[in-house]
């Protein structure tokens, strides 16, 4: 199972393209405007979530409530394209236009992709890259994302996140009494946090930071419960389980470090604080007695529950910006500016949650018989089932 996205942040529409869906998956839009609806969501997000109320449009692929088999498409329009058309334009510029129109960009702003993609691919106009390198894209991720976390919730797999730290703020909680207690609650918070101490004071932490012209990041968790046992491969590196989540976490914009489990913990611990015993019951079959290792072993997953973090670099795009040289004259200048948050950890959960959805269900998708939903859900029932009996 795959998917390709187009478009620019300020083009006409984001587009994806899922190939390989297995027919007869029940899915509406609904399912998936709930998603993007909460990527817009939280504390320290800029204008432009006021003026962008994504929505999408399903163009191919589903007959009736039900996907066919064939390539879903995804439309995402940008509704403030109206205001673009000119600077974003298709067509060739007039040339008693180009001054208006053109608005070249060349100070790249630290941190960004603007000089390495113009470095890259030539551009003199560094929007050339901003356009598609902006994580406006992530909203088409997230639909994607949506789609697969329909097809998990068909297999009995639960997907929730929650914001673990925003600049330096760190949530005290970290235990939840049900993932579906755990949504409520995180649903409820504008920082989409557990902790109603350290909720208020990442707000502060957010308003200080927007007030000083900054930005700040943090770090989001992903659980997923539900997962058979033995998806995934130890037999090669590309298909290790563990290996896909952590490239989809780290494919998410400004994000720079992943761990599973205790992650980087683990470096001071010996190897009997870090490994799980393994244990047997009628109920259960096979299970671990702690979770240390995050439901991922050899590559595979364990049936236990999966837990995965990701890091959030604060965003780059500042409103003090950073020092930089203009690629035309090679003088030092302040960055160029563009439309920013202060703060998108809270949307960047959502994010990490829809991507990692993609990769689990992916990762099914492959290595389970799939033509067919019915099908897919009988193979994978039967999994669980010889995981209990072996």
């Amino acid at each position: 199972m795959r998917y390709l996205t187009s478009g620019e942040s300020h083009g006409p529409q984001l587009t994806a393209i899922i190939e390989g869906l297995p027919a007869g998956l029940p899915l509406l839009d609904t399912d998936i405007n709930f998603e993007l609806a909460r990527r817009q969501k939280g504390h320290g997000r800029g204008r432009r979530m006021q003026i962008e109320k994504d929505t999408v449009q399903i163009v191919g692929g589903i007959r009736h409530g039900y996907t066919l088999g064939s390539p879903v498409g995804l439309v995402v329009e940008n509704n403030d394209w109206k205001h673009w058309t000119k600077i974003m334009g298709q067509g060739p510029i007039a040339p008693d236009e180009e001054e208006e129109i053109k608005r070249k960009i060349t100070r790249p702003r630290p941190g960004h992709a603007d000089l390495n993609g113009a470095l890259k691919y030539g551009h003199r106009d560094m929007r050339n890259v901003l356009e598609r390198s902006s994580a406006r894209e992530t909203t088409v991720r997230v639909a994607a994302g949506a789609v697969a976390k329909k097809l998990l919730k068909e297999l009995g797999i639960e997907v929730a996140s929650h914001v673990i730290e925003i600049g330096g703020v760190t949530s005290a909680i970290k235990e939840y009494e049900s993932l579906q207690k755990l949504q409520e609650i995180t649903e409820g918070s504008p920082v989409r946090c557990l902790d109603p101490v350290a909720e208020k004071k990442m707000m502060d932490a957010i308003d200080e930071a927007k007030q000083q012209g900054d930005s700040i990041g943090g770090i989001v968790e992903v659980i997923i419960e539900g997962m058979p046992p033995g998806v995934g491969s130890y037999v090669h590196y590309d298909r290790k389980l563990d290996a896909k989540l952590a490239s989809g976490m780290m494919s998410i914009n400004a994000f720079k470090g992943v761990e599973i489990g205790i992650g980087f913990e683990a470096a001071s611990k010996s190897g009997s604080e870090v490994h799980d015993e393994i244990a047997w019951s009628e109920e259960r079959g096979y299970y671990r007695k702690t979770n240390r290792l995050g439901g991922l072993e050899g590559g595979m997953s364990t049936g236990m529950p999966i837990v995965v973090r990701g890091v959030m670099k604060p965003i780059p795009t500042l409103y003090k910006p950073l020092q930089s040289v203009d690629i035309e004259t090679k003088e030092p200048y302040s960055a160029s500016i563009e439309r920013s948050d202060s703060c998108a950890v809270p949307a960047a959960a959502v994010v990490a949650e829809n991507v990692i959805a993609w990769e689990l269900a992916a990762a099914i998708v492959d290595q389970f018989y799939s033509d067919r939903l019915e099908t897919l859900k009988e193979t994978v029932d039967r999994q669980r089932a010889f995981a209990r009996e072996f």
